[in-house]
């Protein structure tokens, strides 16, 4: 049975301090699989929820990309999505709204598309927030209160001195 999460134990994810390990640029490196790159860094929240940062980027298109926030509630083996930062390389359409773009857009888990037998992050809202891979990631980590080490206080691929 898939696990299903209201908007407010959602929310309470979202904003769970989640402190990133001092080498996470090194474990969120890129690596190559069949057309795409790809990378996993699993982590726990303040609150011991556990929490799994996907990146993934095609090779041949820079705009096809996708960061991803998963949590995988206790005692399953499921991963829930709950923010999805999705590349400009494909039409998105929000079934419940009928409307549809095509733009950099950020996929949300609500609980209205899971009660509507949708997948819980199948709502997305276009964004001008970023325009690129590493711009995903960044807004992910500042919307989703990620925690950067100390000594890693710039962007993801900014280079210390």
């Amino acid at each position: 049975m898939p696990v299903v999460l209201s908007d407010k134990q959602i929310g309470t994810l979202i904003r769970e301090r989640k402190a990133l390990p001092n080498d996470y640029q090194k474990k969120l490196q890129l690596k190559a699989k069949r057309g795409h790159k790809e990378a996993e860094l699993d982590l726990k929240g303040d609150n011991g929820s556990e929490f799994v940062l996907i990146l993934r980027q095609s090779e041949h298109n820079p705009l096809d990309f996708s960061v991803v926030l998963g949590y995988r509630p206790p005692k399953t083996n499921s991963l829930f999505r709950l923010r999805r930062y999705n590349g400009k390389s494909h039409e998105h359409t929000n079934k419940i709204e009928s409307n549809a773009f095509y733009d950099f857009h950020v996929h949300a888990a609500t609980e209205r598309y899971q009660s509507s037998g949708f997948r819980e992050d199948s709502y997305a809202e276009p964004t001008t927030t970023f325009a690129d891979f590493t711009g995903a990631l960044n807004a992910l980590l500042l919307d989703c209160n990620f925690v950067r080490p100390p000594q890693a206080q710039g962007s993801f691929f900014s280079r210390g001195t």
